[in-house]
């Protein structure tokens, strides 16, 4: 979603040539050399219309490593050969006559060499997702045909969606614009915006919850994130918390980024986790039991602190040393995968271990101690949520600053949109 292809369409669109498109997985077949027979073919195509432009999508699919060890490598004979005829007719005895290859992948990590070497793909070219301005500037091309009501700020949408592609960004709009036509709106409002990126990110919204004692542990659990994230440093300040369900979640805390990050420091991160250890915190506290309710907020700590161990180098255990593989990465959005091939020994997966529980732990000792030294804090929050299902930032702000004891500073009122989500999500067996 981030305009791989897009941009392969943009090169040809402003060259003037003729555009051939593949994606790699229609190479490959059950017969060997139908792939390679294809290869030639869509070469043949390209040279007859030169200068062209061919593009291959999702190249990983036929152009992994080779032996060795790691995700896509090893013998696959249809496949080598595929690769082997690409390679070959790219830069082999046969002159491309003014065809230029691109290719994408959301995998760099585990193409071959080969590939990579000068004369082939030598030039890369990474799409992150946009920036804050880049955002604002898709929503404005998916926005230019759809009347839009004086409340609506672009930039501030885009401020309220890091992290989101373009295709992310039509899907917001377009679905801001199907919540006004619902409502027999002719402008689009800020508020469709708002209800359309919460549909997305949390879920539709569900009945409220009508077992007393289910809604009694689901507001303190939702408490115990928002309190220690307001009493934190170095935390995204929370945008709203409520205990209706969306999605599969029976409550969700939302959060607001300071700004896009892109790097994080230890404290930042370890308040973090505390923040998601907090509902648990504060079921152990209040109930002196615990609930199936943190199972994703544990799975979410987790991932973070063996991201911190694998891959920054942030356990006093290990020290500054790189563990990790690029599909693990807690921090961008990618699991840890417990059957990716590890380039170290059992001891030290051991201690790897080791770090990661002493982190977790870490992060839990301080959401514990944040609970128990709130405690009236937490009662507020939590009954609040009872009566009103739902609490912005200022409410939630002004139920703290009640409750500071003399001589604490007061909490601001932060102000900008909402990212970070932690929720509660229903029990499954």
């Amino acid at each position: 979603g981030t305009g791989k292809t897009l941009l392969a369409r943009a090169v040809a669109g402003e060259a003037h040539v003729p555009f051939f498109s593949i994606s790699s997985s229609e190479f490959v077949e059950m017969f060997v050399g139908v792939g390679a027979s294809r290869v030639r073919d869509l070469f043949e195509k390209a040279k007859a219309a030169s200068p062209a432009i061919m593009f291959v999508d999702e190249i990983d699919a036929i152009g992994g490593r080779r032996g060795g060890a790691g995700p896509m490598a090893g013998s696959n004979a249809e496949r080598e050969q595929t690769l082997n005829q690409l390679l070959v007719s790219m830069d082999g005895f046969e002159a491309t006559q003014a065809v230029i290859v691109v290719a994408a992948t959301n995998r760099p990590d585990i193409l071959d060499p080969a590939l990579l070497r000068p004369g082939r793909f030598d030039r890369q070219v990474t799409l992150d997702p946009p920036d804050r301005k880049g955002r604002e500037a898709i929503l404005k091309i998916h926005t230019r045909n759809i009347p839009l009501g004086p409340s609506v700020d672009l930039g501030a949408v885009a401020q309220a969606t890091p992290g989101m592609t373009g295709a992310d960004l039509a899907n917001l709009a377009n679905e801001a614009a199907l919540d006004a036509a619902r409502k027999g709106e002719t402008e689009v409002q800020r508020f469709d915006f708002d209800e359309a990126l919460d549909r997305i990110t949390l879920g539709t919204e569900g009945s409220p919850l009508m077992n007393q004692e289910e809604r009694r542990t689901v507001a303190y659990h939702e408490g115990g994130h928002t309190l220690v994230a307001l009493m934190l440093p170095n935390v995204d300040p929370v945008h709203r918390v409520t205990i209706t369900p969306r999605g599969r979640s029976l409550g969700v805390t939302q959060f607001r980024p300071i700004d896009d990050r892109r790097n994080y420091r230890r404290d930042y991160l370890v308040n973090r986790m505390a923040v998601g250890m907090g509902g648990r915190s504060a079921e152990e506290v209040i109930f002196g039991e615990i609930t199936s309710g943190a199972q994703n907020d544990i799975q979410q700590v987790t991932n973070v602190a063996r991201t911190m161990v694998k891959q920054l180098g942030m356990s006093d255990e290990l020290g500054p040393a790189y563990f990790g593989g690029a599909g693990d990465d807690a921090l961008n959005g990618i699991a840890f995968n417990p059957w990716q091939p590890k380039e170290y020994s059992d001891e030290t997966a051991e201690r790897i271990d080791e770090a990661v529980m002493r982190l977790v732990n870490e992060a839990h000792h301080l959401a514990l101690a944040v609970i128990k030294e709130n405690r009236n804090t937490l009662d507020a929050i939590a009954e609040a949520l009872l009566h009103d299902e739902s609490l912005d930032r200022e409410e939630l702000t002004a139920i703290v600053n009640a409750h500071l004891l003399p001589g604490e500073p007061p909490i601001p009122v932060p102000t900008g949109p909402p990212t970070t989500i932690v929720d509660t999500p229903v029990p499954t067996s």
